[in-house]
């Protein structure tokens, strides 16, 4: 049979289809290390698959139905195309235009083994390392335009239509041919009945019969001798040409067997040439083989595959389960392992449990009791799986929460929990006029520093009996969501606790002050546009250490909630309406918009529960990437929660969990930053 042939039937019928779906050798799929070959011995094969389009697992992309089978170590299968949508349109027009078309199978991997040596396999000696899937169940066929394989080069053809034919036309050419070989034997014998007549005829005139002398009486015996010798000539060939015609349509029949119409190249040039029905045979089987595909099979991994992929498919399942997001996880697992864990999504946690003790060897009973919990929690996946989900969990938790502080502080790596100093270089002086003889002078560098010490946070969270009974992942899950909340919340709470505290510096000066030039106090520092506009000279005017501007200009402006409003429209208002008891004239144009102030607001400026809050104080803060402010600080440049699996507690029936974050956040540089009180001292 043909790699892959359309047949579309006669009378407007639905299209047949027919051909190799898998050529039983090696494959070298997308997401597997080593080549993969299917046990077809194993493979569990439905009485009726679907034939898709392109692996797609949608309504509209069945296009038909079909039935499959080993056929010589290689899955055929046969079918038709029921579907009438734009698909199986288009499929059927290419094939009629001789487009090319492939096959790829979809099955779910049930048994895989690496095999480093050398195999048979679907009665081929196979090569190692390869993986061998030994159990399979077949999904769907898909027909493809192309496969993975560069050498796939499976046919397509719609070219005739399926009739009721009678006998066909080299039939009939052979049997014209033997009916004229035996009128062509036949006719020789028939000559010799005349001479025996006449032979016979010659005694009617005795009379005038000369005397015989004994030569002569030979001579007359030989005619007689030969007519009967002439009889049996005539019985013989025409037995052998019977006989002939029969070995001949026999011949005949057997090649267009073989053939079964779909090699009528090899069935014209078998009738013609006189070849054997083993000849015929061998000729078709090696057609066969030269044009059968290495076929791009689409292996759609629910494994059972070796422990780590098994891990990871849960692993992936349960995250799905508690609603962190496909995308996310592709790209910690890969596409394939997600796809996996969306099939077993609803596992449910006592399944979780006994999957994680199947994992790690350990028995397990039918019934689900103290005793299968507690081996369940002795295991290693188990615990693993849990503090992975739930670390991503609160990941997710923990990048959703909007965070002030890192918009206007820098970050840093600290590698231990002392005191850290945390020192920069500055340049002093001018770039100097070059002297005559070409000198260039040396220039200076002076190394300022400042502090900042980590700290750990953390608290402990546990996955219960009664959770696991009631299938809870839920509420498990509620407290690593809640805690990667706080866990960034964390971070602004340091922040805000410290900046709002005006911590002493190095030189025994307030953060903000008038000493640093970075504070403005008073009445007149509520915020206005007067105020606005002071608070920006004053950080424009800010010098470094040898008393040349620093050139940084303000980036946002920090208000409380209850300044929010007035703060955006005093910075990105079309007009500025002035307030005072002045008669100056001023312009319509809002000259502070052009300042460019991102305005930030946070509640933490305005509660109570901190010391130094304040509704009315505002801030000035640059841009932490082109001037230091402040700095948070991470262990080793772990930026994000940990959770770890903590020691099983005798007395709790559960399973206990702890995260915990090492942070620290520091000032770095008061010119960075300007403070305005907003009311009178």
């Amino acid at each position: 049979m043909s790699e892959f042939t359309l047949i579309e039937a006669a009378g407007g019928g639905k299209p047949k289809v027919a051909g190799i779906a898998y050529s039983g050798g090696k494959m070298n799929l997308p997401g597997w290390k080593h080549p993969v070959v299917v046990d077809l011995a194993g493979m569990e094969i439905p009485e009726t698959v679907p034939l898709l389009t392109n692996h797609e697992n949608k309504t509209e992309a069945r296009v038909g139905m079909i039935s499959a089978s080993v056929k010589e170590n290689a899955l055929a299968i046969t079918g038709e195309i029921v579907s009438e949508n734009d698909d199986a349109k288009n499929i059927v027009a290419q094939s009629k235009a001789g487009a090319d078309w492939q096959l790829s199978i979809g099955a779910d991997v049930k048994e895989c083994e690496l095999v480093q040596g050398k195999r048979e396999v679907n009665g081929q000696e196979v090569e190692g390392p390869f993986y061998h899937i030994r159990k399979s169940v077949l999904r769907e066929v898909s027909i493809v335009a192309v496969g993975a394989d560069a050498h796939t080069a499976m046919k397509v053809t719609a070219k005739f239509n399926i009739t009721n034919p009678n006998l066909n036309e080299g039939e009939k050419n052979t049997m014209s041919e033997e009916k004229k070989d035996l009128k062509t034997v036949t006719a020789a014998p028939a000559k010799a009945e005349p001479e025996k007549k006449v032979e016979a005829a010659a005694p009617v005139a005795p009379a005038a019969k000369p005397e015989k002398k004994p030569d002569t009486a030979k001579a007359e015996a030989a005619p007689a001798a030969v007519a009967a010798s002439a009889t049996d000539v005539t019985a013989t060939a025409r037995e052998a040409a019977v006989a002939a015609v029969k070995a001949e349509r026999e011949r005949v029949s057997a090649i267009q067997s073989i053939c079964d119409g779909e090699f009528p190249e090899i069935e014209k040039e078998a009738i013609s040439a006189g070849w054997t029905p083993e000849v015929v045979t061998k000729k078709v089987l090696e057609t066969i083989r030269a044009e059968r595909p290495a076929a791009n099979v689409n292996i759609s991994v629910k494994t059972a595959p070796e422990g780590g992929e098994m891990r990871k498919t849960i692993e992936a399942a349960m995250c799905l389960r508690v609603g962190v997001s496909a995308d996310q996880l592709e790209k910690s697992y890969g596409a394939q392992v997600v796809e996996a864990g969306m099939r077993d999504m609803d596992m449910p946690l006592r399944q979780l449990l006994i999957e994680c003790m199947k994992m790690d060897g350990i028995p397990y009973s039918r019934g689900f009791d103290n005793e299968t919990i507690r081996a369940a929690f002795s295991s290693v996946s188990l615990p693993g799986i849990l503090s992975n989900v739930a670390n991503k969990k609160l990941l997710q938790s923990y990048e959703a929460q909007p965070v002030i502080a890192t918009k206007l502080c820098s970050t840093g790596d600290l590698n231990d929990f002392k005191e850290n100093d945390r020192f920069r270089l500055t340049d002093v002086g001018d770039l100097l006029p070059v002297a005559p003889d070409g000198e260039i002078k040396d220039g200076g560098l002076i190394e300022e520093s400042a502090k900042n010490q980590l700290d750990t946070y953390g608290k402990k969270f546990c996955l219960t009996r009664k959770m696991i009974i009631n299938d809870d992942l839920g509420a498990f899950m509620k407290v690593p969501t809640a805690m990667g909340n706080r866990a960034a919340r964390l971070i602004d709470q340091l922040f805000f606790s410290r900046l709002l505290k005006n911590p002493t510096q190095q030189d025994g000066k307030a953060l903000f002050s008038t000493a640093h030039r970075n504070l403005l106090s008073g009445a007149s520092s509520a915020l206005s546009a007067d105020s606005l506009k002071k608070a920006i000279q004053l950080y424009l005017d800010q010098v470094d250490a040898d008393g040349q501007p620093i050139a940084v200009e303000p980036r946002f402006l920090l208000v409380p909630t209850a300044l929010k409003h007035l703060a955006i429209e005093l910075t990105q208002g079309a007009t500025l309406i002035m307030s005072g008891t002045d008669n100056a004239v001023r312009p319509a144009l809002n000259v502070l918009a052009d300042e460019r102030l991102q305005v930030v607001s946070s509640p933490y400026l305005g509660n109570s529960a901190y010391e130094g809050a304040s509704q009315t104080g505002w801030y000035l803060f640059g841009d932490p990437k082109t001037v230091d402010t402040w700095e948070i600080g991470y262990l080793k440049g772990k930026r994000t929660p940990t959770v770890e699996r903590g020691e099983t507690d005798f007395n709790t029936l559960g399973l206990w969990f702890r995260v915990y974050f090492d942070l620290g956040v520091r000032e770095q540089d008061h010119r960075g930053m300007v403070k305005a009180i907003g009311a009178a001292n």
